[in-house]
């Protein structure tokens, strides 16, 4: 690995860098937006048996909560039960806007790592490609010169293109998973305005 560092030299080190934020915001995305921690399939059910069993209290306010960030989004519209239907969607609305602004942190970073990547490895070919053509003499070429500039040149692509496509490809699939459950969230907080209105057969 050293000696692939050294080949391709210093323009290899911000694609290093870039490289292992794509790796920590992956992994970190990856535990965080687990559908059981974000939107628990049961708990609009537990919130309103709770509703039912003890009324709007502070603690099942702060159990629905402080459970989820789904939680967060009922216990907004919760509070704001005894309001009309148009004050309980907005403040729904607004918590659901944090909400989203949340599940989406790190996902603008990840797409541009993945965007920037290539260009990186762009860089690292040009200045290859430099030290190739001042390799040159009207005598002839250094030929280490000219090897080290066309790894230069390779590697910083080659590495550049592996840094990208990953964090394109995950980049995408979480703000698909992010657009999914924002979406879920929101049908069930529409339930629950409902529900609480007595308007839901």
């Amino acid at each position: 690995m050293i000696a692939l560092i050294e080949a391709a030299g210093w323009p290899i080190w911000p694609l290093i860098i870039a490289s292992i934020l794509s790796l920590a915001i992956i992994f970190e995305r990856a535990y965080t937006l687990r559908r059981n921690q974000i939107a628990p399939i049961s708990l609009l059910e537990q919130t309103l048996t709770a509703l039912r069993k003890e009324g709007v209290t502070g603690n099942v306010l702060r159990a629905v909560a402080d459970g989820s960030p789904l939680g967060r989004i009922l216990a907004a519209g919760i509070r704001n039960s005894n309001s009309s239907r148009e004050v309980m969607k907005e403040s729904l609305e607004e918590t659901g806007r944090a909400v989203a602004h949340d599940l989406g942190r790190y996902l603008t970073t990840l797409g541009t790592i993945a965007s920037v990547a290539p260009l990186l490895g762009l860089l690292g070919t040009v200045i290859g490609m430099v030290e190739i053509f001042g390799s040159q003499t009207p005598t002839g070429g250094n030929p280490a010169v000219l090897a080290h500039g066309i790894s230069v040149a390779l590697y910083n692509t080659t590495f550049g293109l592996m840094v990208a496509i990953p964090s394109m490809i995950f980049y995408r699939y979480f703000r698909g998973k992010v657009d999914g459950l924002l979406a879920e969230m929101e049908q069930q907080a529409l339930s629950l305005v409902e529900l609480l209105h007595g308007e839901c057969k």
